[in-house]
């Protein structure tokens, strides 16, 4: 009976506390449109790819915390281009980007009043990065999201969490009600003095995982967004089901309902919107020794996937210090863009089909119109368990040849016309 009493006293907190947050019709509006863009960019850099071994450097390599911030005094990425950037993430289809604002590092890579550790004045560049990737993305037409960490390996009120403890830093200066009104002072100016963003994108709630108790206030900060941009989408990637005040659930490393990275053990995936962010190669951070990028066939395949899985698909670069993209990720920006220019109308705007993904593919949907996207098939007839609605026309995508359908008290079959090759065959289906 106790046992009983306490999960009926947790479910009136959870519905008590998922009441207290009403989205917006600014947030209805834009949660819509953020499905409707299906396929993102983001940018992982700092101070950290001067070492050019991955965004972590700092805590695997044990830096101490005042050492490291000698970095800044020599970091001057002198071939950043912000509209060459936007010109070759939009040239690749994509619709929107989330850059790293400030890091786990805490080295801010936008100008901010709350202290000098930024690249406007900490470092010999003296530029404002984020307000020329800004102005580029209004300029032409992509929305801009931003990443913000919750957690500062470089501050000594930031209390200690389980990563970043060889860098040396105090651990009796801790006081999270300073460091919150730090984060609340610098998400003041990224929604102020910056234009429209599409979505804040936190990171770091883990960090306190061996501290149970340990209250992040986050609705404080999800209240203090939604109030400063009434349209700005809210993103926590804690891996947990969403949490009121959030707007997206993301998924790292994995299509929502897989576990292959580690990370999504367990959680339930919500009602909120999905997105999937995946590293190019095998880090977020400029890695010089790490080559081992994915295919463009890979990345191709897994925006399908996503979308199939009613899911947004966001793939990462990790810039060179001297703010050059790496030639790879450039490559596969280019292989994107081809493909997207050809089959876009089959991604944008849809949402998972009717048809759940199976191993030869998936399915996208945009009103009556299905698209089966055939990535994996042995032969020529594929079964489609589709029983309350109605095929009434059938035919490949490319040259709309048609395809013939038979039917039963199962689903249909595709005849197609041979067996599907590359990396993704299309038939487009009317449904009715």
């Amino acid at each position: 009976m106790k046992k009983l009493s306490a999960l009926i006293m947790l479910l009136v907190v959870c519905l008590t506390a998922s009441a207290q947050y009403a989205p917006s019709p600014e947030i209805i509006k834009a949660r819509k449109e953020f499905q409707d863009n299906k396929f993102g960019i983001y940018i992982h850099w700092g101070l950290y790819s001067m070492l050019g071994n991955g965004e972590w450097v700092m805590s695997t390599r044990n830096i101490n915390y005042k050492e490291y911030t000698h970095l800044a005094d020599g970091f001057y990425p002198s071939k950043f281009n912000a509209e060459e950037w936007v010109k070759a993430f939009k040239a690749a289809g994509a619709k929107y980007i989330t850059f790293t604002t400030r890091h786990h590092d805490g080295f801010s890579m936008f100008k901010t009043t709350a202290n000098n550790y930024n690249i406007v004045d900490g470092t010999p560049f003296h530029r404002d990065v984020l307000k020329e990737l800004a102005d580029a993305c209004q300029k032409y037409g992509i929305k801009l999201h931003l990443y913000y960490s919750h957690v500062d390996w470089s501050r000594p009120d930031y209390p200690q969490g389980w990563s970043g403890t060889g860098v040396g830093k105090p651990t009796n200066q801790a006081d999270y009600d300073h460091y919150l009104a730090f984060m609340k002072h610098q998400l003041t100016e990224l929604l102020t003095n910056y234009g429209p963003i599409g979505a804040i994108w936190f990171d770091g709630y883990w960090d306190q995982k061996n501290n149970p108790n340990f209250d992040w206030k986050l609705d404080e900060q999800y209240s203090l967004i939604h109030r400063l941009q009434p349209g700005c989408l809210v993103a926590n990637n804690h891996h947990k089901a969403p949490k009121p005040g959030e707007d997206l659930q993301t998924f790292e490393q994995d299509l929502p309902g897989q576990n292959t990275a580690g990370y999504s053990k367990g959680t339930v995936i919500g009602q909120l919107p999905l997105e999937t962010v995946m590293t190019m190669n095998k880090v977020w951070g400029y890695d010089i020794t790490d080559k081992n990028y994915k295919s463009a066939t890979y990345i191709i395949q897994h925006i399908i996937k996503a979308a199939g899985n009613n899911a947004n698909y966001v793939i990462n670069i990790g810039p060179r210090p001297d703010g050059m993209l790496p030639v790879e990720a450039v490559e596969r920006l280019k292989a994107i863009g081809d493909w997207m220019g050809k089959y876009g109308q089959t991604i944008y705007g849809t949402r998972g089909g009717i048809v759940a993904p199976h191993d030869w593919g998936v399915t996208t949907q945009k009103g009556n119109t299905l698209y089966v996207h055939i990535m994996n098939a042995k032969d020529r007839a594929l079964f489609l368990p589709i029983t309350d609605r109605k095929v009434v026309k059938a035919c490949m995508y490319d040259g709309k040849k048609p395809v013939a359908v038979s039917k039963n008290k199962l689903g249909v079959t595709l005849e197609l016309p041979a067996v599907p090759k590359g990396i993704d065959t299309i038939v487009e289906l009317t449904l009715k």
